[in-house]
Order: structure tokens, then C-alpha cells, then sequence
């Protein structure tokens, strides 16, 4: 699993507003960089990655959502979960299969047949669910997301800048 990435500059007498554009902004950068290869099933990772970044980038939203206009922040924070919806579902398909991969090589060779008819239509299921990600993991949808995150980041700094004053 990917680390979280530290926050630069992060310091504890800063006011929360600013805490809040710097953990999110960093948040958000992680999800597009792990949207990267995050549909090649060979490479379950990939997804796990991305999907560990969404719920990192949920949390600090709900933390710090004083900090945001309501509609903004609403709109981002359905948008999240979304996406982490949709990785889930193909999660869930994963860790099945490598579940069923597991127990399998500890059967006796008679057995194994059984348990690789239920992994391959898990695999189908993998393969239905990962059609399902693809318009959330899209170029477009992920930049139009980065955007309105782009935007909470400025109403974030907006707010610092004023309670600074």
C-alpha cells in the first residue's frame, strides 16, 4: 500500500483553514497520481492504491469541511465517495480471487477444479466491475474532480488569509 505523502510546510500555529487547503491539496494529487494503470487487473495494486487515496482525501474533506462553502464541498465530497464506491466494488472482486488463489494451492490437485470454476466467475464479475470504474477513473472526470477540489483548496486559503487579518 502506498504511504501517504507528508504535507510540505505543515505547521501547528497555522490557522485550520490553511491546514486545510495544504492536506487537501496534497490529498487530491494523490488521487490522480494513483489513478494511474488503475484499470489493468494484472496489477490489483494499482486499484487498492487509488482506492486507500480516495478514502485519505474523504477524511480530510470531512475534517476540515468548515473551511469550504457548503454547495463546493458537497458536490467534491459526493464525488469522492463515488469513485470510492466504484473501486471498492472492483476491490472487493479482488481480494476474492486472490482469497480463492490462496486456498486453492493448499488443496489436493482433485480439488482445485472446484475453486477455479468460482474464481473464474469472480473473474467475470472483476472484469464487470472494472467496466463499471472506468468512467470514474476517466481523464476527464478525475480533472473536472482535481478542479473543483483546485477550487476548496483557494475558498480554504481565502478563509486563512481572512481570519490572519
Amino acid at each position: 500500500m502506498a504511504k501517504a505523502r507528508p504535507i510540505p510546510g505543515l505547521a501547528a500555529e497555522e490557522p485550520y483553514a490553511t491546514a486545510a487547503a495544504k492536506i487537501v491539496a496534497v490529498r487530491a494529487r494523490e488521487v490522480a497520481d494513483h489513478s494511474q494503470g488503475v484499470l489493468e487487473i494484472s496489477d490489483v495494486e494499482r486499484l487498492h492504491d487509488m482506492r486507500v487515496a480516495t478514502r485519505r482525501l474523504r477524511a480530510a474533506l470531512e475534517i476540515f469541511e468548515p473551511c469550504f462553502p457548503k454547495r463546493q464541498f458537497k458536490e467534491a465530497l459526493r464525488e469522492v465517495k463515488a469513485i470510492a464506491d466504484a473501486l471498492g466494488e472492483r476491490r472487493d472482486r479482488d481480494v476474492t480471487i486472490g482469497a480463492l488463489e490462496d486456498f486453492s494451492s493448499g488443496l489436493s490437485a482433485p480439488d482445485r477444479p472446484g475453486i477455479a470454476s468460482l474464481a473464474d466467475q469472480i473473474r467475470i464479475e472483476q472484469a464487470d466491475a472494472n467496466a463499471r470504474i472506468e468512467p470514474f477513473v476517466g481523464a476527464q472526470r478525475l480533472a473536472a474532480l482535481s478542479g473543483r477540489l483546485s477550487e476548496l483548496v483557494v475558498e480554504a486559503e481565502a478563509l486563512a488569509g481572512s481570519e490572519a487579518a
